[in-house]
């Protein structure tokens, strides 16, 4: 399950044996209304798995997803990469967030609208973020955002489910590492690593089922 807004393409580094492992990629459902809650999106995010007792991989928010979805199904095992296993491991800045309701006022209709502004990117390095973004950020309807970011940060699990294998970087500065606890660290690895680290990750993930 990719991460908040990210399409599936985010997984095209990740090199797992085929012997032994046969991936299926979810993509990200819009919301039927802004008051679904997280529990309901994932009873409907579980009807797209097919398979019984899977591992289910999650990005970020989409590991926030797959958590809730291994309470409705019974998986093998949850991966989780720069993601979090309860709302302990938000850091501060998240919270303040969520209790001033700032988030409120994240510019959806620009994302939303993004192919209209990126036009106005001026310089090598901008065109290629808007690129990036382009590529793998697709998820950009408002109403979907906003429920996103609602049901992230009012995430409220207090314990961190079993069979949790958490890949993290030290320098994520969207979930800080310092707020992080049992996980394999990734060095130099940041929020984006699934692209940027994919080898890495690739060879933890092996290595957890010996």
């Amino acid at each position: 399950m990719p991460g908040l807004g990210a399409n599936p393409k985010i997984f095209e580094h990740i090199t797992l044996p085929k012997d032994t492992f046969e991936i299926h990629l979810l993509e990200w459902k819009i919301p039927i209304s802004l008051d679904e809650s997280l529990k309901d999106y994932a009873k409907r995010m579980s009807e797209e798995i097919k398979h019984q007792n899977p591992i289910l991989l999650g990005v970020s928010f989409g590991g926030v997803l797959v958590q809730e979805i291994a309470k409705i199904i019974t998986v093998e095992k949850i991966i989780l990469v720069s993601s979090i296993k309860s709302h302990h491991e938000f850091p501060n800045r998240l919270k303040l967030l969520q209790k001033t309701k700032g988030y409120k006022f994240f510019p959806t209709k620009i994302i939303e609208n993004f192919d209209k502004y990126k036009k106005y990117f001026l310089g090598d390095f901008l065109k290629k973020r808007a690129d990036i973004y382009t590529k793998y950020l697709s998820v950009n309807d408002a109403k979907y955002l906003k429920w996103a970011l609602h049901s992230l940060l009012h995430w409220q699990q207090d314990n961190a489910s079993k069979n949790i294998v958490h890949i993290h970087g030290d320098n994520d500065h969207i979930f800080p590492s310092k707020h992080i606890k049992n996980f394999t660290k990734i060095n130099d690895g940041t929020h984006v690593m699934i692209l940027l680290k994919a080898k890495e990750i690739s060879e933890i993930i092996i290595k957890s089922f010996n």
